[in-house]
């Protein structure tokens, strides 16, 4: 488990970056955490990290937003609209968890858990990264952003 305090938006979209820097395909990070905590700012940062020139928005009213024009894909999901398990399996979201590029995951608790399996896209076997992150708001600006990986 690693922590990072974020002082400002930017900080937040900098260690999103890296994160979109080092992400491999099959890779899948589940964000938690209140409104107005970060979480698509450090989507943003993901973005420009895996090279693609698209700009970021919350996904809230589409569920998804694909980003290409990177290294790999980004898919960014968001489950605030959704508050069942069932109303998540009949949008179809499951396809994201074996992503052919990475997926992430806003309001990620209302679908899976820190320690979820996450299928590898190459063979639909073994298992492929999951970061759990919990972002808690500690000011005006100031965040502390707690994760932890599971898998390969």
């Amino acid at each position: 488990m690693a922590t990072f305090t974020s002082h400002n938006p930017r900080e937040t979209e900098a260690l999103g970056e890296a994160w979109g820097q080092a992400a491999q395909p099959g890779w899948v990070i589940g964000l938690c955490g209140e409104l107005g905590a970060g979480k698509t700012q450090l989507v943003r940062g993901m973005v420009r990290g895996l090279g693609s020139p698209e700009r970021v928005h919350s996904p809230t009213f589409t569920l998804v937003n694909i980003y290409k024009g990177g290294r790999v894909p980004l898919f960014h999901i968001d489950l605030y609209r959704l508050e069942t398990i069932g109303q998540i399996l009949a949008a179809g979201l499951e396809e994201y968890l074996q992503p052919a590029g990475v997926t992430v995951i806003e309001w990620a608790e209302r679908w899976l858990s820190p320690k979820s399996k996450v299928q590898s896209p190459k063979s639909g076997r073994g298992q492929g990264l999951l970061r759990w992150v919990e972002f808690k708001t500690l000011g005006e600006t100031e965040r502390r952003i707690v994760y932890e990986d599971s898998g390969n």
